[in-house]
């Protein structure tokens, strides 16, 4: 659906803690309201992030590609549940596993947004909102990096790629010349290596 001019966020201190409430309309257009959002990197098994062009009708950033799942968390919701929720609702994806990456903070002269993003790896059927959304697509990692700074991308999506790669740079194995990426609750054998011993000892 196209976002609802009604809805009430959650605004929280810098420590992520819950300090009030505030309505949509005040919290963009006011970076003092600090609210919390959850992101999702849906990944298929060529390791193409699907990305999804946002309507026209809009009310940020009207047809540019953006991350593959993003959305606000509703009163009282968890980051994970949010993921979730908005992954089901935008693009029909149901019952996949999320692995939690990092927190980062959005912080700009529209508004002001702690965020958490999550990975996925998908290789079944989306069918995503069409009042909200108007194309998805999955995208190679050269084609991304060509797009950059040539405003395809919101400046938000742009610095969620950064950050994920960066964070594949340090955390993600490499199995048979190609990305392990690990949809789950943990990455055991990351965690192996880090050890120094067999992931599974």
């Amino acid at each position: 659906m196209v976002a609802r001019k009604s809805e009430t966020f959650d605004i929280v201190d810098e420590e992520d803690r819950v300090i009030g409430q505030a309505p949509r309309t005040l919290c963009h257009g006011d970076p003092s309201l600090v609210h919390r959002a959850a992101h999702v990197l849906l990944f298929d098994s060529r390791d193409r992030l699907l990305l999804q062009k946002r309507s026209m009708d809009k009310d940020v950033q009207p047809g540019r590609w953006d991350t593959s799942v993003g959305g606000h968390l509703d009163p009282g919701e968890d980051y994970l549940a949010a993921a979730c929720r908005e992954m089901a609702e935008e693009l029909g994806v149901k019952g996949v596993a999320l692995t939690r990456l990092y927190p980062s903070r959005i912080r700009n002269g529209f508004e002001s947004e702690n965020v958490v993003t999550f990975l996925a790896r998908y290789d079944g059927r989306v069918e995503f909102a069409r009042d909200e959304i108007d194309e998805v697509r999955f995208w190679s990692a050269e084609e991304i990096e060509e797009g950059l700074g040539g405003e395809i991308f919101t400046p938000n999506f742009e610095e969620e790629w950064v950050r994920w790669r960066q964070w594949n740079r340090i955390y993600a194995t490499n199995a048979r010349g190609r990305t392990a990426l690990c949809a789950g609750d943990a990455f055991p054998d990351l965690f192996g290596e880090l050890r120094g011993k067999d992931p599974e000892g």
